[in-house]
């Protein structure tokens, strides 16, 4: 007996939830778009076209809805699923037919799958990663749990990846959990793409597919110790990309200096700031600008009118009141108070306006409004 869809698929990417949405490079698309007997091989069509020839089967082929959104970052191809539970299975037959030459690299988002591959075999979970060869035949599932599951996967030409294939074959259908630095800097940047896919345009998305690139490499270096493996660009990549996280997370610390990074990331200052060299401002520079960023953020935030300017200001670790009023004021052309009075003033007309709409004046007589009466607000 076939069975009902578990439950319908909620957005994949933020702000792209209806069917056919499109917002810059990013393709969202739904099996809704087609009628329910058809939506199986609808979504076998997409898995074909966005990662390889595989066999699907699923207890719930009555009415498959599902959701694929992609969105192409220089040579690395980044698609999101939502699907009810599955079983996959690529054989040598699929390899002959068509092996577009990839490493796969697949994250968790929702739900637990099985992965076979090179006699490897993983139980993954939310949160994991998991790396396939689309050159040998593999065996993948998604256990039936009453809910749709939710999987993103890259797909990596394997020259982009420079590992030797004895290296990397280590790695497939194993559960690669993002720990460590470099796994971690891979979930975030993983998670960033996810909730700013939208906005992402052609002049960026090869520089992301190039950090992207670097970011899985120094992952999967780090995870069979081959990180002599890595490239040095690479590995420079990643540990700007490395500083840069350490920057935004000790923001409100007000050691945060040059020289406080350095020593902790072990390298001289000198280096430190020919890293820099390839950032769009000098470290400081950053430092202050993303602090001031934060300030001006909590200043325009209604829930925070009654905190003192000073206070907001020393959060951020910007301690000495007259020093942040100058660079803000150099920053933002007005000064701290003028900003928050200026916003709030803005923010309450808005309300007003809106409150002016909802609730449209009445006749001053209270008499009904017949027909031909004209309306008092216009919004």
């Amino acid at each position: 007996m076939r069975k009902a869809n578990p439950q319908e698929p909620s957005g994949l990417f933020p702000d792209q939830k209806s069917a056919g949405g499109q917002g810059g490079l990013l393709i969202t698309m739904s099996s809704e778009t087609v009628q329910a007997v058809d939506r199986f091989a609808w979504y076998s069509d997409q898995i074909r076209q966005y990662i390889f020839p595989i066999t699907l089967s699923t207890p719930y082929t009555a009415d498959f809805r599902s959701k694929v959104s992609a969105l192409q970052l220089g040579e690395i191809q980044v698609a999101h699923f939502a699907f009810p539970p599955l079983q996959a299975a690529r054989t040598a037959r699929h390899i002959r037919s068509d092996d577009p030459d990839t490493y796969q690299l697949g994250w968790i988002r929702r739900g637990t799958m099985t992965a076979t591959q090179l006699r490897n075999e993983a139980f993954l979970g939310p949160g994991d990663m998991v790396i396939f060869d689309t050159s040998h035949p593999l065996e993948a599932g998604a256990r039936d749990e009453g809910a749709m599951v939710k999987v993103v996967v890259l797909r990596i030409p394997k020259n982009a990846l420079p590992l030797p294939p004895a290296q990397a074959d280590r790695l497939l259908a194993q559960r690669l959990a993002p720990e460590g630095v470099s796994g971690a800097l891979l979930h975030q940047h993983l998670h960033t793409l996810m909730t700013h896919a939208s906005e992402i345009g052609p002049a960026e998305a090869h520089r992301l597919g190039t950090i992207t690139t670097d970011l899985i490499t120094s992952f999967a270096a780090d995870r069979i110790d081959k990180a002599e493996l890595v490239p040095l660009e690479t590995r420079t990549t990643v540990l700007r990309a490395q500083i840069n996280a350490f920057i935004t997370h000790h923001l409100g610390n007000p050691e945060l200096r040059p020289a406080a990074i350095a020593a902790h990331h072990h390298i001289s200052l000198r280096a430190l700031h020919t890293l820099f060299q390839q950032e769009p401002a000098t470290v400081a520079a950053t430092i202050r600008h993303r602090r001031l960023e934060h300030c001006r953020a909590d200043l325009a935030d209604p829930r925070m009118c009654d905190q003192p300017i000073a206070a907001i200001a020393a959060r951020w670790g910007l301690l000495i009141p007259a020093e942040f009023s100058r660079a803000f004021r150099a920053a933002y052309g007005v000064s701290p108070g003028e900003y928050r009075a200026e916003t709030t003033r803005l923010q309450q007309s808005a309300r007003n306006h809106k409150s002016l709409c909802t609730h449209p004046q009445t006749d001053p007589a209270d008499r009904p409004h017949d027909e031909s009466s004209p309306t008092r607000a216009v919004c």
